[in-house]
C-alpha cells in the first residue's frame, strides 16, 4: 500500500507533531500526498529520506547512508541546512531504519552518497523552508514575499514579527506540498554553507570514544564467538575434536556450521562460542583438526600468473573496436609495446569483520556494520526461517568499509550461530581471518601495444585485459558478462588516438573477487596513464604537452555513457596539477616529475608526483592533486578523501600484494601487508576547482592516478619503467 505522509507519521519511529517530507533520489522530490488540485493518486512510496522537523525546531534527516568514515552524516546535513535556511547545529541525521519497504536505496557505495543526494536535499530543504515561510505569513496574513527565513526563523521585516520553525511546524504540516518544478532553490552565489569547510559531526565522539562501532556493541547476555575456517578456498573440516577446547575458561560451545553458497559465499568451520573474544580466541587455538582441502590445493600465485599472461595474449571479448589497429604502420613510425601486471589486494579495513546478531522466538534483532543493511537483513532471515520484517538490523558505525562491508558472509555465519547459541552473540574475526578469507580485488594482467608516427602523432592503441572477473564470480553462469565489472576507464580512455582496440578475457580463480576501493579503475587507471605515457617518451613529447594534445573537446560532443569522460574537464585538472607542481621547472639530478590524470565516479583528478630515485631505492618527495568533483559540498571532507584515496594507492603500489600458495593467503596480518605509516607518506597538496557542475564521487576518484603518476616520476628520474604492482624498489 502506498504510504502517505501521515500514515508515515503514525508507523515510524519519529511519529510526533511537526512537518515531515518524504525524499526520494530516484527523482529530485516527490510528493508525499495527495494532490488534492485533481484526481487522488497514490503517493509514491517508497522514499529514501524523511526530513522531520520537530516542535522545538530540531530537524531530523532520517536517511539511509552509512557512515564509515567518509563524512557523509556532515555533508548530508549540510546540503539541507544549507536550503532550509536552518543552522547546522539544529540538524541531526539519524541511521535509517532497514525498511526496504520505505527505504529502496540502503546500500552505501560506489562513491555516491552526495551525487545521489545532493539535488534532492536541496529541493527537499527548500521545501522546508518555502513551507515554514507560507505558515507564517498566513498567521500574520501578509505576503509571503515580505517574508524572509534565517537561521530556522521567519522574520517579516515591515512588522518586526518573528516565528520559529518549532512555532510554525504544525501549521506548515497541513500545508500541501509544492511540486517540484515550484521550488525556488538558493542561488549558489549565496551559499553560507555548501562549499565552505565545517568541522565534521561526527568527529567528537570518535575522539572521545563515545561513538559505537560494530565491534564496541554491548547487549544483556552477550556472548562471543569466532569461528575456525580451512585455510584453503573451499576446503572443510574433516574431523575436529573440541576436548581442549571446552576444557579453556569461559568457553561455552563448540560445533560446526556450514558453508554456504555463493549467494552468501561463507567458508563454514568451528564455531567457539566464550564469554569472551579472548577466551573463544584461545579455546580456537586449542582445537584439534583435520582439514579437507578441497581441489583449490593446487593454485598458486605462479600457477595463475601464467593463465593470466596466457588470457592476456589472446584474442578476447572484443569491447572497444575504433579504426583499424591492424593495418600497416607508414615508415618512420615508433612500436611501443608494454604488459602489465597486479596482485590480487585485500580491503584490510582497521576494524575487522564483525557483528551481533540475537535471535528470538519468531524474530531477530542485529547490530552491524555494514554498507547493505538490507542484505544483512534478508540472509538473516533467511538463515533463522524468518521474513526479513521480523530482523530489526541496527547499522553502526565502522572502521573502514571499501566495498567489503557489502558482502553477506559475515551476517550469515552470525546468523548460523546465533541459531544454535539462542542468546545475543558477537561474531569477531581476528586481523588474520579478516586477511585469509577476505573477497580480494582482482588479478589482471594486461597486454599493450602503440605506435607514434615520425612526428610523434599516436596511431594506435590496443590493449588485452585478461583478469578473474567478479561478475564471472559472482553471477549466474546464464547471465554473466564478466567483462562488465572489470573494463571501466579502460573501455572510456580519454585520448584521441584513431585506432583503438579493447578485448577482455577472464580468467578462472578459487579465489573470491570483490569491489575494492575504485574498483576496475585501481587497475585500468594504471595501465592507460602509464601507457599514454610511455607513448609521450616514444614521441619524444611533454608527458603533459602531449596528452593535452589529445584532450580535445569537439563543438559537438556528448558523453556516450554516464562514465563517458568531459575531455575539457580533464585537460583542466591536468593543466591545474602541472601549474601546482611547477611542471617543467628544473630539479636536481636523481630527481623527477610524473604526472597522470583519470575520470572515475563522476570526478576529475590529475595527480602530479615529485620522487628522488637514489641506486635501487626511490622516496615520493610530494604528491599535487588537483579536482574537480563538481559542486563542493564540504571542502575539507574532499581533501581527506582526496588523501586517504592516495595514501590507500599508495600503499597498494610500494607494499601491497596478496600471494596464493597452495590455495591459501600467504599474509596474514600487518607484517606481510603493510600499509604506508606517517613517517613514509609524502606531503599532499589537494587543489580544488571551483565548478558548477552536478557534485561527483569523492571516496574512490583520487585512487586510480597516484600509481602511475609516481611511476611516471620514476621513469623521469631513472629511466626505468615499473610496469608490475607493487613495485619492486625498495624506498628510501
Amino acid at each position: 500500500m502506498p504510504i502517505t505522509r501521515r500514515k508515515f507519521v503514525a508507523r515510524s519511529a519519529v511519529a510526533g507533531a511537526g512537518l515531515l517530507i518524504g525524499v526520494r533520489f530516484s527523482a529530485p522530490l516527490l510528493r508525499a500526498q495527495e494532490d488534492a488540485k485533481g484526481p487522488k493518486k497514490p503517493a509514491p512510496n517508497p522514499f529514501d529520506a524523511w526530513i522531520h522537523v520537530k516542535p522545538d525546531g530540531k530537524i531530523s534527516l532520517i536517511v539511509a547512508k552509512s557512515e564509515m568514515g567518509q563524512g557523509i552524516r556532515t555533508g548530508l546535513a549540510m546540503i539541507l541546512a544549507e536550503e532550509a535556511a536552518v543552522d547546522m547545529n539544529s540538524v541531526s541525521v539519524e541511521q535509517a531504519e532497514t525498511r526496504p519497504d520505505i527505504y529502496p536505496h540502503l546500500g552505501t557505495g560506489g562513491s555516491g552518497s552526495t551525487m545521489e543526494n545532493y539535488m534532492p536535499l536541496r529541493r527537499a530543504g527548500a521545501t522546508v523552508r518555502g513551507l515554514m515561510i507560507t505558515a507564517a505569513a498566513a498567521r500574520w496574513n501578509v505576503p509571503s514575499a515580505e517574508c524572509v527565513a534565517r537561521k530556522g526563523t521567519v522574520l517579516h521585516g515591515k512588522s518586526s514579527r518573528k516565528a520559529s520553525y518549532g512555532e510554525l511546524a504544525d501549521a506548515a504540516a497541513k500545508l500541501p506540498l509544492p511540486d517540484q518544478e515550484k521550488v525556488k532553490l538558493k542561488d549558489e552565489e549565496d551559499f553560507e554553507l555548501i562549499g565552505h569547510a565545517f568541522p565534521r559531526v561526527d568527529i567528537p565522539a570518535k575522539v572521545n570514544g563515545s561513538a559505537q562501532f560494530g565491534i564496541d556493541v554491548r547487549v544483556p547476555d552477550i556472548l562471543f564467538a569466532v569461528v575456525a575456517r580451512c585455510a584453503t578456498f573451499g576446503g572443510k573440516p574433516a574431523y575436529f575434536d573440541a576436548a581442549k577446547a571446552k576444557a579453556v575458561a569461559g568457553v561455552h560451545d563448540v560445533f560446526e556450521i556450514p558453508a554456504l553458497g555463493r549467494d552468501m559465499f561463507t567458508a563454514g568451520g568451528i564455531v567457539v562460542v566464550a564469554d569472551s573474544t579472548w577466551a573463544a580466541m584461545k579455546g580456537r587455538d586449542a582445537l584439534q583438526i583435520t582439514w579437507d582441502n578441497g581441489p583449490a590445493v593446487s593454485e598458486s600465485s605462479e600457477s595463475l600468473r601464467e593463465a593470466l599472461r596466457a588470457g592476456s595474449s589472446k584474442p578476447g571479448k572484443r569491447i572497444r573496436n575504433d579504426g583499424d589497429v591492424d593495418k600497416p604502420l607508414p615508415d618512420g613510425a615508433r612500436r611501443v609495446e608494454a604488459v602489465y601486471e597486479f596482485p590480487f589486494l585485500s580491503h584490510a579495513c582497521m576494524e575487522p569483520m564483525n557483528i551481533t546478531v540475537h535471535a528470538r522466538e519468531g524474530e531477530a534483532e542485529v547490530w552491524a556494520p555494514t554498507q547493505s543493511p538490507d542484505w544483512v537483513q534478508g540472509t538473516v532471515a533467511k538463515i533463522l526461517d524468518l521474513k526479513p520484517p521480523k530482523v530489526v538490523v541496527h547499522t553502526t558505525l565502522m572502521g573502514g568499509g571499501f566495498g567489503r562491508r557489502y558482502m553477506a558472509d559475515y551476517p550469515a555465519e552470525a546468523a548460523q550461530i546465533a541459531k544454535v547459541v539462542g542468546k545475543p552473540v558477537q561474531l569477531v574475526w581476528s586481523r588474520e581471518d579478516d586477511m585469509t578469507h577476505d573477497f580480494y580485488r582482482p588479478a589482471a594482467c594486461h597486454q599493450l601495444r602503440g605506435a607514434v608516427d615520425r612526428d610523434g602523432h599516436p596511431l594506435v592503441w590496443s590493449h588485452s585485459l585478461a583478469s578473474t572477473s567478479i561478475g564471472a564470480y559472482w553471477d549466474p553462469p546464464e547471465k554473466s558478462e564478466p567483462e562488465n565489472s572489470e573494463v571501466g576507464g579502460a573501455k572510456q580512455m580519454p585520448y584521441a588516438i584513431p585506432n583503438m582496440r579493447l578485448e577482455y578475457n577472464a580468467v578462472p580463480s578459487s579465489v573470491p573477487p570483490l569491489w575494492w576501493r575504485s574498483v576496475e579503475h585501481s587497475f585500468n587507471g594504471f595501465v592507460v596513464e602509464s601507457f599514454i605515457d610511455e607513448l609521450a617518451a616514444a614521441a619524444k613529447k611533454d608527458p603533459v604537452q602531449f596528452r593535452k594534445a589529445l584532450l580535445v573537446k569537439p563543438a559537438n560532443w556528448k558523453p556516450k555513457d554516464d562514465d563517458d569522460p568531459d575531455p575539457a574537464r580533464l585537460r583542466g585538472v591536468l593543466e591545474l596539477a602541472a601549474q601546482k607542481v611547477g611542471w617543467g621547472t628544473p630539479l636536481a639530478k636523481g630527481k623527477g616529475r610524473g604526472i597522470a590524470t583519470y575520470h572515475s565516479f563522476g570526478s576529475y583528478i590529475a595527480e602530479a608526483a615529485e620522487v628522488t630515485v637514489k641506486g635501487g631505492s626511490f622516496k615520493i618527495d610530494r604528491i599535487v592533486a588537483a579536482i574537480d568533483c563538481g559542486q563542493i559540498v564540504n571542502p575539507e571532507s574532499v581533501r581527506a578523501q582526496a588523501e586517504s584515496a592516495i595514501i590507500y594507492g599508495l600503499s597498494a603500489a610500494l607494499k601491497n600484494e596478496i600471494t596464493i600458495k597452495n590455495g591459501a593467503v600467504e599474509q596474514t596480518n600487518f607484517d606481510g601487508y603493510d600499509p604506508i605509516r606517517i613517517n613514509e607518506a609524502p606531503r599532499i597538496e589537494v587543489h580544488l576547482v571551483n565548478s558548477k557542475e552536478d557534485p561527483g564521487g569523492m571516496g574512490e576518484p583520487a585512487l586510480p592516478p597516484a600509481a602511475p603518476a609516481v611511476a611516471n616520476a620514476i621513469f623521469a628520474a631513472s629511466g626505468q619503467r615499473l610496469r608490475r604492482l607493487p613495485f619492486q624498489l625498495k624506498t628510501a
